[in-house]
């Protein structure tokens, strides 16, 4: 059951914003954040923030299989991976979906601040996710894992610090403005990680059964 609420909100994580940018004209998947989609101008605010809310608690929950992983491999390591992806689920989900963002950076108000420090929390603490998994395989002596899971946080790495410079500047005549796709990839690379035990737990209950 866990498996599957970890695969949904991983999934639906890059369906809902790509189904519900079809009502927003103009939005581009490219060049526009996901959390543009909640902003108050936004005609689907309403379904993009209850989504964002929806994705921070199924991660909560789905955590869990982090525990019955790697549990007896390190306690301290399991622990701080299960604290960051639940970060991840609060800020960048439960509050960011609560107090939503602006439709321009320009405009702040005590709302988008919240959002932003979510936000950003969130997403540093999920980067490490990747990193975190990949010592724990290799601690468990399953090399192969480990070695995805390190080329995943390293891309992750590369694609989350294009996403930090995408909004300067000096990179907006650049292939570097894409923040919205700089964001999507990132983010893709730092759930892959847990997607890829999701699936490798059901493969394992399928061949119990």
């Amino acid at each position: 059951m866990l498996n599957w609420l970890l695969i949904i909100a991983i999934t639906g994580d890059f369906a809902v914003p790509y189904l519900l940018a079809t009502f927003y004209k103009g939005y581009s998947h490219n060049l526009m954040v996901m959390s543009s989609l909640g902003n108050p101008n936004s005609p689907v605010r309403f379904f993009y923030n209850t989504w964002l809310i929806i994705l921070g608690i199924l991660l909560i929950f789905s955590s869990a299989i982090i525990f019955s992983k790697y549990w007896l491999i390190s306690k301290p390591l399991t622990i701080a991976t299960v604290v960051l992806i639940l970060i991840f689920a609060i800020g960048a989900g439960i509050l960011s979906g609560i107090f939503s963002v602006n439709q321009s950076k320009e405009i702040i108000t005590v709302s988008s601040k919240i959002h932003g420090v979510g936000a950003v929390v969130g997403f540093m603490a999920m980067l490490f996710v990747p990193l975190f998994l990949a010592i724990l395989s290799y601690k468990n002596n399953n090399n192969l894992e480990g070695m995805i899971f390190s080329i995943s946080f390293i891309f992750a790495f590369v694609f989350f610090t294009f996403f930090i410079m995408a909004d300067k500047p000096q990179f907006q005549s650049t292939f570097i403005k894409n923040e919205g796709l700089w964001q999507r990839l990132s983010l893709l690379l730092m759930y892959f990680p847990l997607g890829y035990i999701a699936v490798e737990n059901l493969i394992h209950l399928m061949h119990i059964k």
